[in-house]
């Protein structure tokens, strides 16, 4: 059920409808929000409904025994039976294929299996966010940062919550559980904040992400060896709007969505193409993975204690694991080893004392963010190419000349509206909100309706599945 549908906005009218009449009572309120989130991921495929069950249910029970030990070794080892367990449900069911195939091709008699087809499982939808949001629970419990007693339905809700299950953000137990154990207020729900986010999202995902897809970038990296450099060039930058567009619209309509049923979430993008170095990206980009990744993995393994060949090892195992995490492939790994490079390479210039003056400069400033876009850019290309073969194939296109024939008009509007439009101040949405909240209820429904049934106008063919729903 993809959020810029009728089918999608039927059902959150409905739940919508629903749930604050029930408000009062709480108990009721979220046994809905739960069933109706059961019925979201059903409408993906009900047979795998009973598995996010379990694992939410078992990082429940999990936390639980952490809470009720007080013997520090007890709680560490239920937290690390738990993390375990729901890291090999992810691994069983994303990495089979990617494991048993790479394992045979180191093996000197993998030919004679070669007869035998190596399949991973049917990967569930959101496996990676609501596995994540299960370790979050267990750990948040052990850490102590959820004081109050957990409740099974709380954690239950707390995985499956269907505005974020699956797509994220990722939300941390220690901020969303405490939420769902007082009921929404609704003289306190931010309204025109969040028909302004699902707008928002809308436009940046069925205008921008999809239309730079169809029109650009699948086109190209459909059959890269069909085009000169200029024209990659373009796809490739293409693509870097797409997927920022594509999800952080997604996001944008999450948010919003859990805002008009009186849950917070966290913001997850941040102008990223805006960035100057590469820490400065992770702080804006995907921000709830990136300080996913930083608070349960970088820092346990030693995060920049140590030294600085400690630290660099920290951040390259971090980003080598968070690239292996969006996909089984070597592709990923790659991206994420690249970001890692990158983080390294960044310490390493922060460390020469005699540039600092030129750092501060705002001729470098703007220097390092178009250094840092297209570093960014040819990360993306292993993030998006369907093999490595084929991304390797993408960059030696750059060295053939040739015209640049993709650069249509409404190409290149999409492309500048989806960049400027990270550049522009932030006060302008919090002014447009405020000025939409003077209009009479029934004028801003009605905008609101209006603004839906162009951007159904304008993308007559239909909307490019969201990209992050492979992860």
């Amino acid at each position: 059920m993809l959020f810029p549908t009728v089918e999608y906005a039927l059902f959150f009218l409905l739940t919508l409808g629903v749930a604050w009449p029930l408000v009062r009572w709480r108990n009721w309120h979220n046994g809905f929000l739960l069933l109706a989130s059961y019925v979201f991921y059903g409408f993906w495929n009900w047979n795998y409904v009973p598995l996010l069950f379990a694992i939410s249910l078992f990082a429940g029970l999990v936390a639980q025994r952490i809470q009720r030990c007080s013997e520090n070794k007890v709680r560490k080892a239920w937290l690390t039976f738990g993390v375990i367990v729901c890291l090999t449900v992810l691994c069983y069911y994303k990495y089979t294929a990617f494991l048993l195939l790479n394992l045979f091709e180191l093996w000197p008699h993998a030919a004679k299996l070669s007869v035998f087809q190596i399949d991973s499982p049917l990967l569930p939808l959101g496996i990676s966010f609501f596995v994540f949001h299960a370790i979050s629970l267990m750990s948040d419990v052990y850490r102590d940062k959820l004081k109050e007693p957990l409740h099974i339905p709380d954690a239950l809700l707390y995985v499956a919550f269907f505005p974020q299950l699956i797509a994220g953000p990722i939300l941390r137990a220690s901020t969303f559980i405490p939420q769902l154990t007082k009921s929404p207020d609704p003289q306190a729900i931010a309204v025109n904040r969040g028909l302004m986010l699902i707008v928002l999202g809308l436009v940046k995902k069925v205008i921008i992400s999809s239309q730079l897809a169809v029109s650009l970038v699948d086109p190209a990296f459909a059959a890269p060896q069909a085009l000169a450099g200029p024209d990659m060039l373009l796809a490739v930058y293409g693509y870097a709007i797409q997927i920022y567009c594509d999800f952080s619209g997604y996001t944008d309509i999450a948010i919003g969505c859990a805002l008009l049923l009186g849950y917070h979430f966290p913001d997850n993008f941040n102008r990223p193409y805006t960035a100057t170095d590469p820490r400065d990206f992770w702080r804006r980009w995907h921000i709830s993975l990136s300080s996913w990744l930083r608070d349960y993995l970088f820092i346990p393994l030693g995060g920049s204690h140590g030294g600085r060949w400690l630290t660099s090892r920290n951040l390259l195992i971090t980003m080598l694991l968070g690239g292996l995490w969006h996909g089984a492939a070597w592709s990923f790994v790659i991206w994420g080893g690249l970001h890692g490079c990158y983080l390294i390479l960044h310490r390493f210039w922060l460390s020469l004392p005699w540039l600092m003056r030129f750092r501060e400069t705002t001729v470098w400033r703007w220097m390092s963010r178009f250094l840092l876009f297209n570093a960014v850019c040819a990360a993306w290309i292993f993030f998006r190419a369907a093999s490595l073969p084929q991304a390797l194939d993408i960059f030696a296109r750059f060295t053939v000349s040739g015209p640049l024939t993709l650069a249509k008009d409404s190409v290149i509007a999409l492309l500048l509206l989806g960049l400027i439009g990270q550049y522009a101040p932030a006060r302008w949405q919090g002014a447009l909100e405020r000025e939409f909240s003077k209009w009479p209820t029934a004028m801003r429904g009605a905008g609101f309706a209006i603004v839906l049934f162009a951007i159904e106008l304008l993308v007559p063919g239909g909307v490019v599945p969201f990209i992050y729903f492979q992860f």
